[in-house]
């Protein structure tokens, strides 16, 4: 490995850590994000220099002018982060080289692919090369909130007629063992995203005094409701084509009766179906619809019953099931405690692409050249991506980031001390430059 290679790639993944890029619920953050897309241009100039570029209020859209008119290919990665609270070993925006990693927030999710993206096509295009076809490149700033970015996006691509032969976006990535029990390293290829719903669920009463409490207050109702979503099995469990085929490929890396059990998936559906939720919550979110109740608030002083009282609950739905059937059945729960649902969000539907389509095909070949005792496999994403807008103009959207990470990283997401391994940033490029070469 050339360490010095390493070493001036970390350092440009550190340099656009350092360019903090937070969004935050309904406030406009121009500056921070100009600034981003400066140090962008500056970093990837031969690039540039070949592709014409669209912001959509901050969002941008790049394409490289391909020499058929083959359909394009779609390369996304959005470029805005979470807020980074907590003590953290290194400061979250230092973008610190130390241990083997680069430190801070967005280094796994997911300025390392975009980065990782750009500086393959950056090296391609300082050697001359011409894709075959046109490749878009999409990084929103608004993936983290609203995610108005992608919509605006993948709206306007479907209004001027294009179709992309495939979207590659962020997803799974790989992992030793990624669901418990399988003894190799796995690239966690996502073919599809479970839909997204925010629920609020409110309780109302008279209210009153807290020294005089009646029976089933607001939030004793909202409590008992809680506790029999959780107990309750609301959701059908299926086992999709997807997840056979996951289980068939992970299989082989599996000891014992459970190795015996997903080699036979297809013919042990009803087993799986109970087994798989006791391997892993991973596991068991991708058969079913899940609720995560997630905020709540009630009466304002301490000495009040409130006359109100709510809980907030992320929804995450199956394909099998649905939006509104998942919504229907936790509703129908609810009202049987006097609970009224109100859907703040719906969320947005989107399908699952092939894992037999030349899309995954190219990726699945993309790994077992970069990175050969890599078991590529597909899954169904339990979080969401910019990805389910572009089912829009694309029947084969992808999601996956060709970094390898351990458990610690995968749990930074979102968390305190996000990280990534230096060793990693190489074979990403040249995963990425597979990829556009061959496409």
């Amino acid at each position: 490995m050339d360490n010095n290679r390493e070493m001036k790639y970390a350092q440009e993944l550190s340099k656009l850590i350092q360019t903090e890029t937070i969004s935050i619920w309904g406030v406009k953050t121009d500056e921070k994000f100009e600034k981003f897309r400066n140090v962008m241009y500056e970093m990837f100039p031969s690039l540039f220099a070949v592709t014409q570029t669209e912001s959509f209020d901050g969002s941008l859209l790049i394409k490289w002018k391909g020499k058929t008119e083959q359909k394009p290919l779609m390369l996304m990665s959005h470029h805005d982060v979470v807020e980074a609270g907590g003590k953290w070993q290194h400061e979250p925006f230092s973008g610190d080289i130390c241990d083997g990693r680069v430190w801070g927030r967005g280094t796994v999710d997911t300025k390392c692919s975009l980065w990782a993206m750009l500086r393959a096509a950056d090296e391609l295009a300082a050697e001359g090369f011409v894709p075959s076809r046109d490749v878009y490149f999409e990084s929103a700033c608004t993936e983290e909130v609203e995610g108005t970015g992608a919509d605006m996006i993948s709206t306007e691509l479907k209004n001027r007629g294009i179709e992309f032969f495939m979207t590659l976006d962020e997803g799974g990535m790989i992992m030793y063992d990624p669901i418990g029990g399988a003894d190799s390293y796995f690239a966690m290829i996502g073919v599809g995203e479970k839909g997204c719903a925010d629920l609020k669920f409110i309780a109302r009463s008279n209210g009153g005094h807290a020294s005089t409490p009646g029976k089933n207050t607001p939030l004793v109702r909202l409590g008992k409701f809680m506790a029999a979503a959780e107990k309750a099995d609301l959701f059908d469990v299926e086992l999709s084509p997807t997840v056979v085929e996951m289980l068939r490929r992970m299989a082989p890396s599996m000891g014992g009766a459970l190795g015996v059990v997903l080699k036979n998936a297809g013919r042990l559906k009803p087993l799986l179906c109970k087994v798989m939720p006791k391997v892993s919550p991973m596991a068991g979110a991708m058969l079913k619809t899940t609720l995560a109740f997630t905020m709540a608030g009630g009466a304002e002083g301490t000495n009040v019953l409130p006359q109100e009282a709510f809980v907030v609950g992320n929804m995450r739905f199956s394909h099998h099931q649905g939006g509104a059937d998942s919504i229907k059945k936790v509703a129908e729960l609810a009202a049987k405690f006097d609970i009224e649902t109100v859907v703040l969000d719906p969320g947005l539907e989107s399908h699952i692409s092939d894992f037999n389509s030349e899309g995954f095909k190219l990726v699945e070949k993309a790994v077992n050249a970069v990175f050969p005792n890599v078991i590529p496999t597909p899954y169904i994403m339990t979080g969401a991506s910019d990805s389910r807008y572009f089912s829009r103009v694309s029947d084969c959207c992808i999601r996956f980031a060709p970094f390898t990470i351990d458990a610690q990283q995968l749990s930074s997401i979102h968390g305190i001390d996000e990280n990534i391994s230096i060793d990693t940033l190489v074979p990403a490029v040249e995963f990425f430059k597979y990829i556009i070469s061959e496409v």
